[in-house]
């Protein structure tokens, strides 16, 4: 994936020459997501299956893969069979298919739905509807579906939009002289929540800048904590490297933990791992006289062989308050 220009980063009051001269190339983006949309009332129901979409406006990570993992956590601690469903970004099996780690790598079925393997049985299909299918064949009675807001295929009983605080909705533009798939006002129109993703700074930021335009959706506000595996970060010196929406995330949270990062490499979302590239980095990190480290969804892409070699750092999502997600929850009877 490539990187997002600077300008969709602009502040919506100051989009700069470029985002305006694309204005009517996203008038058409809009139109085209509201056409697609529009036909999410012939989305597949199953009877008995409750479906939670966790999507965002915004291309790009915003953290639903970790918003996923705690959502599939909590409905398990409130004694309901989860699924999760995906489209499977980066695989090359077009699905139907049960995500299986012991025969499936991030290149079968994408590095995300490999992840959330292990918290969830994970169904990857292109079609969503299908995968809805086979999860129900197996016997969830709620399904997360990871990604998939502007997706008509299947019908969703609670929607949640989730926002990288720090970048909020960008410019407030839709792509391509923004980062949004659809305009704000119309997604959060089909929104039922919206979950914030960063620390305190970024949160009070998005509420200065975009608190109007959600209002009227409960907002949860949630940070990324690294999870405590009794390992020592600090003073530890790491050369650390991450493919994913923003690798200076994982480096903040290294320097947050105490380690001392003697190299960091930025890779773009979903970057293939060959073992040319990590060996490369081994010897870059013992050159430097620091221990490889790396993120969960990186891990999944590194050649079997070389896992030993490379230290991950797993993170989990907290929501300060959750009782507005859990009062939703329970008027679903989940």
């Amino acid at each position: 994936m490539l990187r997002a220009p600077a300008f969709w980063d602009r502040p919506p009051e100051a989009p700069g020459l470029l985002a305006r001269a694309l204005t009517p190339l996203a008038a058409i983006t809009a139109t085209v997501t509201a056409r697609r949309v529009a036909r999410s009332e012939q989305g597949l129901r199953i009877g008995g299956v409750r479906v939670i979409c966790l999507g965002n406006l915004t291309v790009g990570g915003a953290g639903k893969t970790p918003a996923a993992v705690a959502l599939a956590g909590m409905l398990a601690a409130r004694g309901r069979r989860v699924a999760i469903i995906s489209r499977g970004h980066g695989g090359r099996l077009s699905g139907p298919v049960a995500v299986d780690p012991r025969r499936h790598g991030a290149a079968d079925v994408g590095d995300e739905p490999l992840m959330l393997a292990g918290h969830a049985p994970v169904f990857v299909a292109r079609d969503r509807a299908a995968a809805l299918s086979l999860a129900a064949e197996a016997g969830a009675e709620v399904v997360l579906m990871d990604d998939g807001f502007q997706n008509p295929a299947v019908a969703k009983d609670l929607s949640i939009v989730v926002v990288d605080a720090a970048r909020g909705f960008g410019n407030g533009r839709c792509l391509p002289a923004g980062p949004l798939r659809e305009p704000v006002a119309a997604g959060m129109a089909r929104a039922d929540l919206v979950l914030t993703v960063g620390g305190p700074e970024a949160q009070a930021a998005f509420g200065a800048r975009w608190g109007g335009a959600i209002a009227g959706r409960p907002r949860l506000q949630a940070r990324l904590e690294p999870l405590q595996t009794g390992f020592d970060w600090r003073g530890s010196r790491v050369w650390a490297f991450a493919g994913i929406a923003r690798p200076e995330r994982f480096f903040e949270s290294l320097r947050a933990l105490g380690a001392d990062l003697a190299g960091m490499v930025a890779l773009p979302d979903h970057a293939p791992l060959g073992q040319p590239m990590i060996a490369r980095l081994l010897r870059e990190a013992r050159a430097a006289g620091a221990q490889l480290v790396t993120t969960e969804k990186d891990a999944v892409r590194l050649p079997q062989a070389l896992r030993p070699e490379v230290l991950v750092l797993p993170v989990r999502l907290r929501i300060g308050d959750p009782a507005p997600l859990q009062a939703r929850l329970s008027a679903l009877g989940l």
